[in-house]
């Protein structure tokens, strides 16, 4: 009955005025109310369960479906009514309670009000609901900070850190495509191909893009492939049997060991490919290429990686304005 209610109000939408639009969605639904109480109710688990589903067939990983799901679940446990009458005023007060709660950053309520935001624009798109109440609820304004990269000196101190071959060729490999880490761990070594120093890797959705790397990272893949005795056919495996596909988890924990080591204690692996971003600015290349590389479908992502070098916008005014 709902979907039909909302069809009815889309089609008259461009007839009557907001209040008379109003008024008819009031009618409506004062009508339809002991229909509508007949009607299977739809719980809101069963809601988050469908969402979730629909995400995995758009090509959603399993992590950013996790991540919905977290976020989704404290929200309806918090607010406790249907989906279908959460208002707005329900979800600012939640989100302004999560903040106190939590003591945690905007940037972090943000990135829950806009995982929230996807869940009820789902329900509105296949007629659940008649409106998201995140609607009126905009980005929260942030302070950009630049952030920091990893620089010449401090890449030299992390390799000669590696105490073997696979980490060697983890750190070049990262630093010189800029590839995401859950890209890194799917690679293959039937990926790579060596003569062209390129592999293909599979991004956000599923999407096919090429990627390059240099001779460095060439010849410390080469040198530990060449001491590999197992036979996955993964391009990074455990050191240890019975050599594992290396996980997410296990790159991550690898680099920020390897950054304490030299006292460095923000090491991570997207900060690899925020470095690469950064470099190829910096040193002239398109940022449409940066974009194609990185596998960005919007260049304004692509603009927030990177982080123009202040001393080469320092000679530049020298040169053009001083």
């Amino acid at each position: 009955m709902e979907e039909k209610i909302v069809i009815i109000l889309n089609e008259m939408s461009e007839y009557l005025s907001v209040s008379q639009m109003k008024k008819l969605q009031e009618v409506m639904l004062s009508t339809f109310s002991e229909k509508e109480q007949e009607k299977r109710q739809i719980d809101n688990n069963e809601y988050l369960k469908m969402f979730l589903d629909a995400k995995k067939i758009e090509g959603c990983s399993e992590r950013t479906v996790q991540y919905y799901r977290v976020t989704i679940e404290k929200m309806l446990e918090s607010i406790t009514v249907p989906a279908r009458k959460i208002t707005t005023e329900d979800m600012r007060a939640y989100l302004s309670e999560y903040q106190k709660k939590n003591n945690c950053s905007k940037v972090t309520v943000d990135n829950v009000r806009r995982n929230i935001s996807s869940f009820f624009s789902w329900l509105e798109e296949e007629n659940h609901i008649l409106k998201s109440p995140m609607k009126r609820i905009h980005k929260i304004k942030t302070n950009q900070q630049v952030k920091e990269i990893i620089n010449d000196e401090d890449i030299e101190r992390l390799r000669d850190k590696c105490s073997c071959k696979r980490d060697l060729a983890m750190v070049d490999l990262l630093y010189s495509t800029g590839i995401r880490v859950g890209e890194l761990v799917n690679l293959n070594i039937a990926d790579i191909d060596f003569d062209a120093r390129e592999c293909v890797v599979f991004g956000k959705g599923g999407k096919e893009r090429r990627v390059y790397f240099d001779a460095k990272a060439k010849l410390h893949l080469q040198a530990y492939l060449k001491e590999r005795t197992d036979d996955n056919p993964a391009l990074f495996v455990t050191i240890d049997a019975p050599h594992d596909r290396l996980k997410i988890s296990g790159v991550e924990i690898r680099m920020r060991e390897l950054g304490r080591s030299i006292n460095l204690n923000k090491i991570h692996p997207h900060k690899f490919r925020r470095t690469m971003a950064t470099r190829a600015i910096d040193k002239g290349m398109p940022i449409e290429q940066v974009q194609k590389i990185l596998g960005h479908s919007q260049i304004d992502t692509t603009m927030q990686y990177a982080m123009v070098n202040q001393s080469n916008v320092k000679s530049s005014h020298q040169r053009y304005i001083a």
